[in-house]
């Protein structure tokens, strides 16, 4: 049985969505016959302004991805922190890198998913998946949304739960709020849904 490949790619400052990304990975990884990665794009602020930000240090268990890596991917889930309702520079210029793949379509067919944290519900949890959107589109992949497939999980109106049919999110308020288990089951769902589809669109 050929390994159907997937890559959590994602962008992190407070880490939030690395929390996210890596119950996205476990989701993926569960899926028998895939084989998946955690990536993140690379950062674009200085030292100094990232210590500015009272950002913490980055997990040095995680490798910077370089836009020709992606070829090696069946299938992508995208994760960012929404910037004004959008996704953030960082992940921005890494899509802006990728024109030499955009020019021959090489992405063109593989499916990819989104997930994202917001501070709150008016930050973009709809608006960045959306945004977000224009980017696979002009590379070619398959947008695959949850739709309303996570069942009661994305009926649950007795606590605060970051996400939509778009895709698994979370809301970071303050900064100190941190993704909650419905949100993680979410996110390991997500990855399982995306690695299965990946899976069956593998040539």
């Amino acid at each position: 049985m050929a390994v159907t490949k997937v890559f959590v790619v994602y962008y992190s400052m407070y880490g939030h969505v690395d929390t996210m990304a890596r119950e996205v990975l476990k989701g993926a990884a569960a899926v028998e016959g895939v084989e998946a990665t955690l990536w993140r794009v690379p950062e674009t602020l200085s030292d100094r302004i990232l210590e500015k930000l009272k950002a913490p240090p980055r997990p040095d268990d995680v490798t910077d991805i370089k836009p020709e890596q992606l070829l090696e991917a069946d299938g992508f889930i995208f994760g960012f922190p929404s910037r004004f309702g959008m996704m953030p520079s960082q992940l921005k210029a890494f899509f802006d890198a990728t024109s030499e793949l955009w020019a021959s379509q090489a992405l063109a067919g593989k499916p990819a998913g989104i997930f994202w944290s917001t501070g709150f519900h008016g930050g973009g949890q709809e608006l960045s998946a959306l945004t977000a959107i224009t980017q696979l589109a002009h590379h070619g992949m398959l947008f695959v949304p949850l739709g309303y497939t996570f069942g009661s999980g994305m009926f649950e109106m007795d606590e605060v739960k970051g996400g939509s049919a778009y895709g698994a999110g979370t809301f970071a308020g303050d900064g100190t709020r941190q993704p909650t288990e419905l949100e993680l089951q979410q996110a390991f769902y997500q990855g399982k849904y995306m690695a299965e589809i990946a899976k069956k669109l593998k040539v």
